[in-house]
């Protein structure tokens, strides 16, 4: 386990998924963003569910998913819809 495992919500497998992705620190999640990492994993993993999504955000912020603010949740379930495949 890496760098980006030591943070919240960042598993083995969303770590291993970054990498591939291009994302190897959270640093670099940060400065691309929930989304546009979200985006770069579907593109690898279709069955990236809104939960992935929520986590990202989460190690961005340093909190867990459950404890994002209502309207981070809400705008990021809006946008998982919308680009969901």
């Amino acid at each position: 386990m890496g760098e980006l495992s030591k943070a919240v919500n960042i598993g083995p497998k969303v770590e291993e998924q970054l990498i591939t992705v291009g994302i190897n620190s959270l640093e670099k999640l940060k400065e691309l963003g929930s989304k546009n990492a979200w985006l770069r994993i579907q593109e690898i993993d279709s069955s990236a569910c809104i939960h992935r999504l929520l986590a990202l955000e989460g190690a961005i912020q340093g909190v867990k998913k459950s404890d994002l603010p209502d309207s981070v949740k809400a705008d990021l379930k809006t946008f998982y819809n919308s680009h969901k495949i």
